[in-house]
C-alpha cells in the first residue's frame, strides 16, 4: 500500500499558497517558495499527462429541466420546457441544449446522482465527493488537491490545481480549493484572488514599466548564464522548481486567452459576464476556453464555477434567458475542441450541482431543493460515451435505477488518472491514512 504524508498549514491570512506568489513582481511576501515547494517533494510519483476539468454549477440546476425531462408527468410538474433529439438515437434533452444535443454522443448524462446529505448549498462535495460530516483532523481535501498531492505537476511552471472562480456572495458557492488536511501547499492556484494583480501590468507608468522591463530581461539573462554554465543540472530539485515558477511565462500566457483566434473566442460566447450572478458565480464562457488552455499548458485540475441555478422563482425565464443558451455553448464547445486538438482521451469533463431541484413546481414558478437527487454530465477522458447512467421515477423525485454516488464518479475520475483510490491513503492531521474514495464507492464500470 503507497501512503503519502499528508500534513501542511494555511496562511494566517487566509491566502494561499500559490496566491502568495508574486510572479509579477518576483516577490514572495516574505515566504520561501523552497520551503514551500518543499512540501511537494514526494510528488511526480508518475508523469501522466491527464487532465479533468470540473464545471461545478452553483446552486444545483433543475435536473428535469436539463437531461432527465419528464414529458408524461403533470404539467406542475414537467415545466414549460420541451424535448429535442440528440445525435444519440432515443435520447432525448432540453430544447435549450441544442449544441449539447448535437454532440450528445460524445457526452454520458448522468440521471441519477446521490450522496448530498440534505439541502444545503455547498459546492463541498462537488470538489470532494464527499459531505462535511465527520470529516477527519483537517478537513477532507478535494480532487485537485489530492491529485496536486499524489501526482505532482507535470510542468513545475504550471500549478497541478487551477481553480479559475472568483468568491462569491455565498461563501459555500465560492471554489477555494478546498486542500483540506493535505495544506496551503496544494490548494488551488487561484488567478482570480490576490496573486492576479501580480500576473499583469495594469494601469502603470513609463518609468515603473521601463523598470520592469528591465528587471525581466535581467532574469533572462541570469536564466541563460544559467542554463550554459550547467549550474543547472546541479541545482536542487526544489529550488529549481521555484525557479522556474518565478521565471516562465507558460502559466500567464495560458491564462491570456487574447492569444486566441477571434473565432475562437466567438464560438465559446461572448454573451456571457465575468460579474457574478447574483450571489453565485460568473456566467463566464471564457472561464471554459482558458480551462482548456491550461490543461494544454500541464494543468491536472481546473475547476470552474458557473452561474446561479438556485431559482426558487421564476426557474423557466432565467435558466432559458441566460444559464442554459451560455452554459451550452460554452460546454460543448469545450467538449468539440477536445475532440478536434486530440486531447479527449486525456481530458476528463464532469458539471454538476451539489443535488437536484422538486419535481413539483412551486407558486413562485421555481423549484425548491431536492437532495434526493441530481443530474450531471460526463465527457472525454476516453470514456464510453453516447449512453445515459441512471434513471428516475415518472417525476423525476427517486432513483429508478443505478444509483451514481458522488464517490464513485470521483473514483472514476481518479482511476482515469491512472490513481488507484483504494490503494493510496494520505495521512491527515492525526497521523491517520486515510483512503482517496472510501472503499464501498468503486469506478462506474459503465464508462470503461
Amino acid at each position: 500500500m503507497l501512503k503519502i504524508t499528508g500534513h501542511g498549514k494555511t496562511l494566517c491570512d487566509g491566502v494561499s499558497r500559490r496566491d502568495a506568489l508574486k510572479i509579477g513582481a518576483l516577490g514572495l511576501g516574505g515566504l520561501s517558495l523552497q520551503q514551500l515547494l518543499a512540501a511537494e517533494a514526494a510528488a511526480g510519483i508518475q508523469k501522466s499527462q491527464k487532465s479533468i476539468i470540473m464545471i461545478y454549477m452553483c446552486g444545483a440546476p433543475a435536473h428535469q429541466d436539463m437531461y432527465d425531462m419528464k414529458m408524461d408527468a403533470p404539467s406542475e410538474i414537467r415545466g414549460e420546457y420541451r424535448p429535442i433529439d440528440t445525435s444519440v438515437p432515443g435520447l432525448q434533452i432540453c430544447e435549450h441544449l441544442p449544441n449539447l444535443a448535437r454532440i450528445m454522443d460524445k457526452c454520458v448524462p448522468l440521471r441519477s446522482v446521490y450522496g448530498s446529505p440534505n439541502g444545503a448549498h455547498d459546492s463541498f462535495i462537488c470538489y470532494t465527493g464527499r459531505t462535511t460530516r465527520n470529516q477527519p483532523p483537517g478537513g477532507w481535501p478535494s480532487l485537485g488537491s489530492t491529485v496536486s498531492k499524489v501526482l505532482g505537476p507535470t510542468n513545475p511552471s504550471v500549478p497541478a490545481f487551477v481553480g479559475l472562480s472568483p468568491d462569491t456572495g455565498h461563501p459555500p458557492y465560492g471554489s477555494p480549493g478546498h486542500p483540506g488536511f493535505l495544506g496551503v501547499g496544494h490548494a488551488a492556484f487561484r488567478p482570480s484572488g490576490p496573486s492576479r494583480k501580480d500576473m499583469v501590468l495594469g494601469q502603470i507608468d513609463g518609468e515603473r514599466l521601463s523598470r520592469r522591463k528591465e528587471l525581466l530581461a535581467s532574469v533572462d539573462n541570469l536564466r541563460r548564464n544559467i542554463d550554459a554554465s550547467g549550474m543547472m543540472d546541479g541545482m536542487d530539485t526544489i529550488n529549481q522548481q521555484a525557479f522556474d515558477i518565478l521565471t516562465s511565462s507558460k502559466l500567464a500566457d495560458a491564462l491570456d486567452i487574447s492569444k486566441e483566434p477571434a473565432e475562437v473566442r466567438e464560438r465559446y460566447g461572448r454573451n456571457g459576464s465575468p460579474k457574478n450572478y447574483g450571489d453565485g458565480a460568473p456566467t463566464n464562457p471564457e472561464h471554459f476556453l482558458m480551462a482548456r488552455r491550461l490543461v494544454e499548458a500541464g494543468a491536472r485540475v481546473v475547476t470552474l464555477n458557473f452561474g446561479r441555478w438556485d431559482f426558487h422563482s421564476n426557474n423557466f425565464d432565467g435558466m432559458k434567458k441566460t444559464h442554459l443558451p451560455q452554459f451550452d455553448q460554452a460546454l460543448a464547445t469545450l467538449i468539440e475542441e477536445l475532440h478536434e486538438r486530440g486531447m479527449a482521451d486525456d481530458v476528463a469533463v464532469v458539471a454538476w450541482g451539489e443535488f437536484g431541484r422538486t419535481p413539483r413546481i412551486n407558486a413562485d414558478a421555481g423549484r425548491d431543493h431536492w437532495p434526493q437527487v441530481g443530474g450531471g454530465l460526463l465527457a472525454g477522458g476516453g470514456f464510453r460515451t453516447g449512453q445515459v447512467i441512471g434513471a428516475t421515477d415518472r417525476i423525476g423525485a427517486t432513483i429508478a435505477e443505478r444509483p451514481v454516488h458522488f464517490s464513485e464518479v470521483f473514483a472514476s475520475l481518479y482511476q482515469f488518472m491512472g490513481i488507484n483510490p483504494h490503494a493510496i491513503t494520505i495521512e491527515d492531521f492525526a497521523g491517520r491514512p486515510q483512503y482517496l474514495v472510501d472503499q464501498e464507492y468503486q469506478p462506474l464500470p459503465e464508462l470503461v
